[in-house]
C-alpha cells in the first residue's frame, strides 16, 4: 500500500482486510493492525475466530509478512504446549482425515509414544495404529497436523511413492511443516548455539 493511503494517517490504526485463513484444523482469519504509536514492538493475540497482529505503521510489506509468520508460529507453539491427550489426538486425526482424505483414513488407534527418537511418527497399516513422537509436543499445530496427515496417508498408501505425495499435496502447509522439522533436526546436530557464551 502507498503512503497516501488514508489509513496510514498518524494516530489512526490501520485494519487490513481479513485474509483467508490457512487451511488446517485450527485455521483462523488473520487481521493486521498498523499503529503510528507503535515504534518497534510486534504483538499478536486471538480474538474470537481471528488472529490479530499489531505492528508499527512504518513497517514494510515484506517485514509485515515476516512478522505475521513469526507471530503465528509463536502463538501456535504456545497453544501446543497445552498437550493433547491420546483421545484428543485421535479426534484430531479423525477431523484431518475427513477434511483432507474424505474420511477414508480410519486409524484404530492414535497415541503419543516416548520411544521414537529417530522419527516423528510411525504407522502400522495392518493394525491401523499411528504413533507420534512426544518430541512433537509443544511444536506449532500445523506441524503436528502434518505429521498426523503423513501417517494417515500411510493407511491409504503404504510406501512413499508418487501416490502418497499426491495425497499430502491437499494439505497447504506441507512444505512449511517439513521445513520446520528439517530446521529442528539441523539445530539438534549443531555442537552449540552460535553466539552463545561458553560457560
Amino acid at each position: 500500500m502507498s503512503s497516501a493511503d488514508p489509513l496510514h494517517r498518524a494516530g489512526t490504526p490501520q485494519r487490513l482486510p481479513t485474509s483467508p485463513p490457512p487451511s488446517g484444523s485450527g485455521a483462523r482469519a488473520i487481521e493486521v493492525r498498523r499503529s503510528s504509536r507503535r515504534r518497534r514492538t510486534v504483538s499478536a493475540y486471538r480474538e474470537g475466530d481471528r488472529t490479530v497482529v499489531l505492528i508499527p505503521a512504518r513497517m514494510s510489506e515484506a517485514e509485515e509478512q515476516r512478522w505475521v509468520s513469526v507471530m503465528l508460529d509463536k502463538l501456535e507453539a504456545q497453544e501446543s504446549k497445552r498437550v493433547l491427550g491420546d483421545t484428543e489426538l485421535a479426534q484430531r486425526a479423525e477431523r484431518l482425515s475427513a477434511q483432507y482424505f474424505e474420511g477414508r483414513a480410519r486409524p484404530a488407534s492414535v497415541r503419543w509414544v516416548t520411544n521414537q527418537n529417530t522419527r516423528w511418527g510411525s504407522c502400522t497399516p495392518a493394525e491401523g495404529s499411528i504413533r507420534l513422537s512426544h518430541r512433537l509436543q509443544g511444536m506449532p499445530e500445523y506441524v503436528v497436523d502434518y505429521v498426523l496427515l503423513h501417517e494417515l496417508a500411510h493407511l491409504l498408501v503404504p510406501g512413499h511413492g508418487p501416490r502418497f505425495w499426491r495425497l499430502l499435496e491437499a494439505y497447504p502447509r506441507t512444505e512449511r511443516a517439513r521445513g520446520y522439522l528439517e530446521g529442528v533436526v539441523a539445530a539438534d546436530r549443531l555442537p552449540h548455539v552460535p553466539g552463545a557464551r561458553e560457560r
